[in-house]
């Protein structure tokens, strides 16, 4: 499995997005966990999850709680977690900026993960009604009292990734935004990410075509490559986004460990220039 890094961090250059575990209709616990372990044993070294990855607000917590069960006796993955979403009832989404509420989330989530620092703790989403600077102050202090080894923020357009990076000190990690072929729109923060040596997590980077083929069919050129390549058009995705910038690391939402096993062989594809063009074409 190729490196990459996350700040000092060398974790593996495809990670795993734990969402699917935990939101409705999710698979069953006992495949969640073989999804999990599938992950590690491919050489994933980067999981990541969040608080709100429930349901609801009833079982708020589920995912971390997932992934603490299945990498129990684990050593040597990164466990990236999130806080600033809340769930409301019915399934529900909400925000919550407020930095002590965030202290609080940090808190909680050391409890559900079984740690005693978290390894990257990211403000989920901006809340409109908190400036920036607070919700990402809070960040800093819990960097501070080494809560969190390391600060990200996610949802973040390049203006907030610079004003989150200085309130931070320079310490800013990583960045988490959607980016996928069908959700192009955050090229300028990876750009900048690339700029300043902050590691770029695209969540969603499959685009949420999960159906084997789906993917290659909404988007013809990645399933052309993928034909002439004899691979899938995930993997090809995937490489795509890798040879993008070395501080490009896609998290793929996976539920099932073949899944995970496939856009973890993604780093073994090389694409040639004239592919790539065609790719962003």
């Amino acid at each position: 499995m190729q490196q990459r890094r996350i700040a000092d961090v060398e974790v593996s250059a495809i990670g795993l997005g734990a969402l699917p575990m935990s939101t409705d209709g999710r698979p069953p616990r006992e495949r969640s966990i073989a999804t999990i372990r599938a992950a590690v044993e491919a050489g994933v070294t980067l999981i990541d999850t969040a608080d709100a990855y429930s349901a609801d607000d009833t079982d708020f917590g589920h995912n971390e709680k997932l992934i603490a069960e299945a990498l129990k006796g684990v050593d040597g993955v990164l466990v990236a977690t999130k806080g600033g979403h809340t769930r409301t009832p019915g399934g529900g989404w909400g925000l919550n900026g407020r930095p002590e509420y965030l202290k609080a989330a940090c808190e909680a989530s050391l409890r559900r993960l079984g740690v005693d620092a978290i390894d990257l703790y990211q403000f989920h989403r901006p809340d409109p009604d908190v400036p920036t600077a607070e919700s990402v102050g809070a960040l800093a202090e819990l960097l501070d009292e080494g809560k969190i080894r390391l600060a990200g923020v996610s949802n973040f357009d390049p203006a907030q990734i610079r004003e989150a990076d200085g309130v931070l000190g320079g310490r800013l990690a990583a960045v988490q935004n959607q980016f996928s072929p069908a959700f192009r729109s955050s090229e300028p923060e990876l750009a900048l990410c690339a700029e300043l040596g902050i590691a770029f997590l695209p969540w969603s980077p499959l685009g949420g075509f999960g159906a084997a083929g789906e993917l290659g069919d909404r988007f013809g050129s990645f399933g052309e490559v993928a034909r002439d390549r004899g691979v899938s058009p995930q993997q090809v995705c995937l490489a795509w986004m890798l040879a993008k910038s070395p501080t490009v690391i896609p998290i793929p939402g996976s539920s099932r460990p073949e899944s995970i096993r496939d856009s973890a062989a993604a780093v073994h594809l090389e694409l040639s220039d004239e592919e790539l063009k065609r790719l962003d074409g």
